[in-house]
């Protein structure tokens, strides 16, 4: 790759090796490439631990993110002059839109426990790269050999074999909250692997009752004496006609004179396999921060309900994830004399807290009425053209400072 110019040389193979040399897999070797061991498919597949990867990434990367300034004097404003708002905004890099790289770093911070993105260039030019987290390893420079001063610095390893350092200026790195060095984070599947693993179990007992029309194992009961070779024969055939491979007979079990089969019947009722279940996916949910109604369990959800959680969803998940994502570009993408200035990088939360119509124009009558907002302000924030002459604050004329009290029925003395 053209982007990558630092080749790190090789040291006693201390740098993880790459995983393959290819520059393109399938999507049945992507699966194997994600999976971390324990079970023989990626915890990808478990429906839950999918669902609460999908809306945190959703989640995150919905919102607009835009660089602002804050200054007593002039308050909180957009500031679309510095070119690097249109790389946050807009496009961090040539090949993506900003809403799929900002899903890409918050679905490997999560699975992975890390994300990590290239900063190549300034300015104008400046590019975010998303970098595969399983290829990259963190080293802590104690001992000054890649630099005079100790540093972090991030070692890829890309598909062609070679490697490369970034120092820790030229890498955004996000990882979850759980670390036990301060450096990288543990991610969910690490923390809850046993839990995981018990609920994809789960999922592979139903898929197999499905196969076999939840027909459990059965007793097979006949008279005579049947060699080993027979009896296999036997049976065989019987589990034929019992999983329909029998196009014919896919509703009868011809069963032989003399011979009785007694289903070994398991209620999944009597196990507490649903609720057990259940219980497994809000374990999962909880893990990641995600509300039962963003998993489909509506069981003590209601209208109201719905909206609070997901009120709850911004203020106790979504508002950590955020401050640690602004931090982070802020440190690495703004000169100290911006930062000084009062310049961040701030992603746009208002988009999740729209309402129906109906609520919006109220709440923005009233803004207006008590001069939060200018007319052409509200305006815009439910989509419509400026107006003339609504650049201005107003006020209701019953609202007056509180020296001002009793001017208008005197000559202006208190």
């Amino acid at each position: 790759m053209g982007l990558f110019q630092r080749l790190v040389q090789k040291t006693g193979g201390q740098a993880a090796a790459p995983a393959d040399g290819a520059e393109q897999v399938t999507l049945s070797q992507l699966i194997d490439l994600l999976n971390l061991g324990g079970i023989p498919r990626s915890k990808l597949s478990e429906a839950t631990y999918f669902t609460c990867l999908r809306v945190l990434s959703e989640g995150v990367s919905k919102l607009p993110l835009k660089l602002i300034r804050s200054t007593p004097e002039r308050g909180v404003e957009e500031v679309r002059e510095n070119p690097l708002y249109r790389v946050l905004r807009y496009r961090p890099n040539p090949i993506q839109t900003a809403t799929y790289f900002w899903a890409d770093m918050e679905m490997s911070r999560n699975h992975y426990g890390n994300a990590y993105a290239a900063i190549f260039g300034s300015g104008v030019s400046t590019q975010l790269w998303h970098m595969r987290s399983d290829r990259v390893s963190v080293w802590f420079d104690n001992r000054r050999i890649l630099g005079p001063d100790a540093r972090l610095w991030y070692i890829w390893s890309a598909p062609d074999g070679r490697r490369y350092k970034l120092c820790q200026d030229e890498v955004l790195h996000f990882r979850t909250w759980l670390s036990l060095d301060g450096i990288t984070g543990l991610s969910v599947q690490e923390i809850l692997r046993s839990t995981l693993d018990g609920s994809l179990q789960s999922q592979q007992m139903l898929n197999s009752l499905y196969k076999n029309g939840f027909t459990a194992k059965a007793a097979v009961q006949y008279t005579g004496d049947l060699n080993s070779e027979a009896e296999q024969n036997f049976l065989r055939g019987l589990e034929a006609y019992a999983t329909g491979q029998m196009d014919a007979t896919k509703s009868f079990i011809p069963v032989p004179l003399g011979s009785k089969i007694e289903p070994l019947n398991i209620k999944l009722t009597d196990s507490q396999f649903i609720e057990l279940r259940k219980h497994s996916a809000l374990q999962i949910a909880a893990a990641f921060g995600v509300k039962p109604n963003q998993v489909n369990d509506y069981e003590k959800s209601s209208f109201a309900n719905s909206e609070a959680q997901q009120l709850a969803f911004l203020t106790d998940t979504l508002l950590w994830i955020l401050k640690g994502y602004e931090e982070e570009l802020s440190w690495k993408l703004l000169e100290p004399a911006q930062m000084d200035r009062g310049e961040a990088a701030q992603f746009n939360t208002a988009v999740m807290l729209r309402a129906d119509t109906k609520t919006q124009i109220e709440s923005m009558v009233q803004a207006v009425a008590n001069s939060l907002y200018m007319p052409n302000e509200a305006r815009a924030y439910l989509g419509m053209s400026s107006a003339a002459g609504g650049d201005r604050l107003i006020a209701n004329g019953n609202v007056i400072p509180l020296e001002d009290v009793g001017k208008q029925y005197g000559n202006g003395k208190e």
